[in-house]
């Protein structure tokens, strides 16, 4: 099992980004950065990109995986 967790809250708030400045940049509802933040939506590979590319850091940087019995 892959339990992911995200930086994006932490992200958002240290940059003083609102989740509908977010949301419009990287083309997603607001709702969407909500459930991102919340654990309740995985992110698509074009989205986890988009991102990382807003936030200039590494998809790995913002999107922690935590392996669990899993072979990747």
């Amino acid at each position: 099992m892959i339990s992911l967790q995200t930086r994006i809250q932490e992200l958002r708030k240290e940059r003083k980004v609102t989740q509908s400045e977010l949301a419009e940049a990287v083309e997603v509802t607001r709702q969407t950065i909500i459930s991102l933040e919340n654990g309740r939506y995985k992110a698509s590979l074009v989205l986890a990109h988009k991102i990382a590319q807003y936030f200039q850091m590494s998809i790995e940087d913002i999107f922690l995986f935590n392996e669990e019995d899993e072979n990747l």
